[in-house]
């Protein structure tokens, strides 16, 4: 994963689709669904802690 778009097609590949037209929202809300999949243990370590840091990076650029 790069992007933040690969973070929407990894959750795609479980049928959830974020978009509220609110950027920031859907960066929090996507976070959220990272973090109930992992918890679910439906992805790997590795996949989740790269998810989060693009999500929290982009969510710090969305602010400034």
């Amino acid at each position: 994963m790069n992007s933040v778009y690969d973070v929407m097609q990894l959750l795609k590949r479980f049928g959830i689709y974020v978009y509220t037209k609110d950027r920031l929202a859907d960066l929090e809300i996507m976070e959220d669904e990272v973090r109930e999949l992992y918890k679910m243990q439906m992805i790997e370590s590795k996949d989740f802690q790269i998810a989060i840091l693009l999500l929290k990076q982009e969510q710090s650029n969305s602010k400034i």
